[in-house]
């Protein structure tokens, strides 16, 4: 890999530190993507400008014409402290002209919108669970076809933030309160879903119009009480104490039905052009015990931390990290957005 210029975009407040010396594991959780990356393209001998990021574009461009980066590293997840945002920080990017990594921005507010991702999927019969949206300020009625359980989350936040094992409810009262607390707690409108019980699988995906799929992952619950259902909530994906008292662990999927690898990598790049998807994604799917396979949610510029879902799925097949980090590079390089046209 040549040496580039590249420009580490993050949030400010996720600005990692030189070494990892005197920080507990949850406090590294933080910043360990960034961290990563960054260490990363030093060890590859590239000049890396870090730049933290809040709520002024300004910073951005006085980096641009000062830095002139080859390549900027989008890490940005928020902009103002709103979640979907982003996409206007990789329109910015575009509007100057500057190559990036990672999604483009009709693609990430396509898959931000839950909502609309679904109508998507649906359009092209792609397994999705039945939901409804509850806005704020409106009143919260069921429609008959949804039936109990039901899962209530944002319609717009990532990262499972909001989402509890009180998310999953079993009755009308209990929905309203949930509604009402992703309402005024998240500040977002209400996605009710069908709750999909089955395994909980993972796939990555890499690419802009030949696209790579990684293996099938899969996210595996071994000392879940009875009372606590196998949903992905912000503790099982972010407390580490929580994750060895539950026994979470997540590996490459065993046992699936015969075929089923081929089908759902074939299912994930579909769902990938059909939400004009580009450099790398992961996709969130249930499987039931039929073998049927619901799409739950396409995450573009997912975690890309050393040891996460992503990046070792994609070391089972010999892409080693410092590997993916350059071909995460070279996917944004070789995008081409209108402006290359």
């Amino acid at each position: 890999m040549r040496k580039l210029r590249v420009l580490v975009l993050m949030d400010e407040e996720l600005m990692p530190p030189d070494d990892l010396s005197g920080f507990s594991e949850e406090e590294v959780l933080n910043w360990k993507a960034e961290y990563d990356v960054v260490v990363t393209l030093g060890e590859l001998d590239q000049h890396v400008l870090q730049l933290g990021v809040s709520n002024d574009l300004g910073v951005i461009r006085n980096a641009l014409l000062e830095f002139k980066p080859h390549i900027a590293f989008n890490m940005l997840e928020e902009f103002h402290g709103v979640a979907i945002y982003d996409q206007h920080v990789a329109s910015y990017l575009e509007l100057m002209r500057q190559p990036y990594t990672g999604c483009n921005p009709r693609g990430l507010m396509l898959a931000h919108d839950k909502a609309l991702c679904k109508k998507l999927l649906t359009f092209h019969r792609i397994r999705t669970p039945d939901f409804i949206v509850f806005p704020r300020g409106r009143v919260v009625r069921r429609p008959r076809r949804l039936e109990f359980p039901l899962l209530v989350k944002s319609v717009s936040e990532e990262a499972s933030f909001g989402i509890t094992k009180d998310s999953l409810v079993y009755d009308d009262e209990s929905l309203i309160e949930r509604v009402s607390f992703v309402h005024d707690e998240v500040e977002t409108d209400a996605l009710v879903e069908e709750y999909i019980e089955g395994r909980e699988l993972y796939v990555g995906v890499m690419g802009n119009r030949r696209l790579r799929t990684f293996p099938t992952w899969e996210m595996l619950f071994k000392n879940i009480p009875d009372d606590i259902p196998n949903i992905a909530t912000a503790r099982v994906k972010w407390d580490p104490t929580y994750q060895k008292k539950l026994g979470i662990v997540t590996q490459a999927a065993k046992d699936l039905p015969e075929g089923a690898d081929e089908k759902i990598a074939k299912l994930c790049k579909r769902v990938y052009r059909v939400l004009c998807l580009s450099g790398y994604a992961r996709m969130d799917l249930r499987m039931k015990d039929d073998g049927a396979v619901y799409v739950l949610e396409a995450n573009p510029n997912p975690n890309i931390a050393y040891g996460e879902d992503f990046a070792e799925s994609a070391e089972t097949v010999g892409i080693s990290y410092s590997q993916l980090i350059q071909k995460i590079i070279y996917a944004g390089m070789k995008y081409q957005p209108e402006w290359r046209a």
